[in-house]
């Protein structure tokens, strides 16, 4: 029986959503094969890494416009989807999802993020339908909505629409035990599963030696606004405080968004987007992940510890992951204890760490775990 995975976007590894779509697809597939239907938006062609998996079958669909995408707009708004998803429902989508999931040898269909779960909210009246959430959305974006009356509106819409998801939903998989606890509370009687945020350990060759600059590295989308912040602490709060005691540290800043340069100083080398994330986490002595806000689990933590960098986070970041301080990471809530762990890890080095984090990584975040935890 082949599984149909349903997603709204260009499979291309642009984002952390497209990761973890990577991380389930790779693990479905190897179940006995997969399907994946995804609508043409964001990139022309689905990338290698996608198209190269064993046992899956691509199909693209091309999204309308006009008057028709009009109707689905406005029928998505009386079933009351949010506005910023319902703009997004292609009517092309729901009947190839349908063709797809008539075949003979189907087996789960699942609807990847809540706007192909919103799409095929007519399916799931009629056969099971298992939503892949990609984080507790009411949970996180209420804390980056403004509190005036309109995003208080705006986050009750947005409660209402993932309650009503959540019943409907034959299971919703989650990326965290924390999401999970969320879901509870929101829906109590959805049906969860976890499935967390994985990458492909085997593919990832462990840094080594690791690098004697005093180079930390953050990657990251800085399109998205929990990372954008981030980097401001970074750059406003952290670094001042790693320059009183390292004048040499540099900071790299690695990943798409990074439209103009966050600093004038030469020790922040703005990098973007890069075609080899290898060969850039090769010239650091670590990795940071100072999230503030924000739900799931960052893809880009896992995938330090996978290239067997020390990490240095915050709660925040590490809230979805089973962890430990000073174990597999050091941990660390502000400025002044964050600048503290950098120093002391730039100057120091923390192999040991580095290590006993990349094989928490393949134990638990690898392609093969999650195959485990997804089977029916």
């Amino acid at each position: 029986m082949r599984d149909l995975l349903i997603t709204t976007h260009t499979p291309a590894l642009r984002s952390g959503q497209a990761m973890r779509t990577y991380g389930l697809a790779r693990a479905l597939a190897l179940e006995g094969g997969l399907d994946l239907l995804y609508v043409r938006f964001g990139a022309e062609q689905p990338d290698a890494a996608f198209s190269s998996i064993p046992g899956i079958q691509l199909h693209a669909v091309e999204p309308s416009r006009g008057s028709r995408r009009l109707l689905s707009y406005l029928a998505a708004r009386l079933r009351g989807v949010p506005s910023g998803l319902a703009r997004g429902i292609s009517p092309e989508l729901i009947k190839e999802s349908s063709r797809l999931a008539e075949d003979a040898q189907r087996g789960r269909v699942i609807a990847d993020g809540p706007l192909a779960a919103a799409a095929l909210s007519g399916m799931a009246r009629g056969r099971p339908v298992i939503y892949n959430a990609h984080n507790l959305e009411s949970g996180f974006r209420r804390e980056l909505d403004d509190r005036r009356l309109r995003g208080f509106f705006a986050a009750l819409t947005l409660r209402s629409f993932e309650r009503r998801l959540l019943q409907r939903s034959s299971e919703s998989w989650m990326v965290s035990e924390a999401d999970m606890a969320g879901a509870r509370e929101l829906c109590p009687r959805a049906r969860l599963r976890y499935v967390p945020n994985v990458v492909d350990v085997a593919a990832i060759a462990p840094v080594a030696p690791l690098s004697t600059e005093p180079r930390a590295i953050f990657v990251a989308s800085f399109a998205y606004d929990p990372n954008r912040n981030a980097m401001r602490f970074l750059l406003e709060e952290v670094f001042p405080r790693v320059w009183q005691e390292l004048p040499d540290a540099r900071l790299a800043l690695v990943g798409a968004g990074l439209d103009l340069p966050p600093s004038e100083d030469p020790r922040v080398e703005a990098l973007g987007f890069v075609d080899d994330l290898h060969a850039a986490y090769a010239t650091a002595r670590c990795a940071v992940v100072p999230l503030l806000q924000g739900g799931g689990t960052p893809l880009k933590l896992i995938e330090a510890l996978a290239h067997g960098l020390p990490v240095i986070a915050t709660s925040r970041a590490v809230a979805g992951l089973q962890v430990r301080g000073d174990e597999h990471c050091l941990l660390a809530d502000d400025a002044r204890s964050f600048a503290a762990a950098l120093v002391r890890v730039l100057r120091e080095g923390a192999p040991e760490m580095g290590r006993r984090g990349r094989e928490l990584a393949a134990e638990r975040y690898s392609i093969e775990a999650l195959s485990g935890l997804v089977r029916e």
